[in-house]
């Protein structure tokens, strides 16, 4: 194996180790406080429309909590979905009142309703750690790079658009950028928005 190759993953590692410790030392309060300030943010560069199909996700391992997001989308009847597993990508199911566990551990809305990323408006997304330029740092598996690889191959912003949700805490000087990397449209903090 190539050494720069390993030296550059064991540091990828370590760094994000210690960004999911610093969103995971945020006190509880704190964390419900940022999760409420989201929303306004969300709402300065997205206009929701009805018949617009939006991906959320459910806060797992300390991730800032989208939940009045989620709240404000079903009170104006706007079509939400969560990620669910299929093997190494994520497809995308109406939420509903039935949840299963995948095998992360992860919840996931048991749905007949199941559509791909390319069928999405807007995709909002986890993160590890971010950059002002937007790079994004996941858990590591490479499912939202792979679910979104089409968008390497897009001439033109189409849907669906790509935000991050994060904490500011989570903000890193620099993220090197690998070949595989699907570029955010925006990054969301409760103090910033990129």
């Amino acid at each position: 194996m190539d050494p720069e190759f390993f030296s550059y993953n064991a540091i990828m590692q370590a760094l994000r180790q210690s960004l999911r410790q610093k969103r995971l030392d945020i006190n509880p309060s704190d964390r419900v406080k940022f999760a409420k300030q989201l929303l306004p943010q969300v709402q300065n560069i997205v206009n929701f429309e009805n018949g617009q199909k939006i991906a959320l996700y459910l806060s797992n391992n300390g991730e800032i909590d989208p939940k009045y997001i989620e709240n404000f989308l079903k009170n104006h009847e706007i079509i939400t979905f969560l990620p669910i597993l299929d093997d190494k990508i994520l497809k995308f199911a109406k939420i509903g009142k039935n949840f299963r566990k995948n095998r992360f551990g992860i919840k996931e809305p048991i749905s007949t309703d199941i559509i791909s990323a390319e069928q999405l408006d807007i995709l909002f997304m986890p993160l590890v750690g971010f950059d002002q330029d937007k790079n994004r740092m996941g858990m590591g598996g490479g499912f939202y790079d792979r679910t979104l690889a089409f968008k390497k191959h897009q001439q033109v912003f189409k849907n669906p658009k790509l935000i991050g949700l994060a904490f500011d805490c989570q903000q890193v000087e620099n993220l090197e950028a690998q070949d595989w990397d699907i570029p955010l449209d925006a990054i969301i903090t409760p103090k910033k928005i990129y």
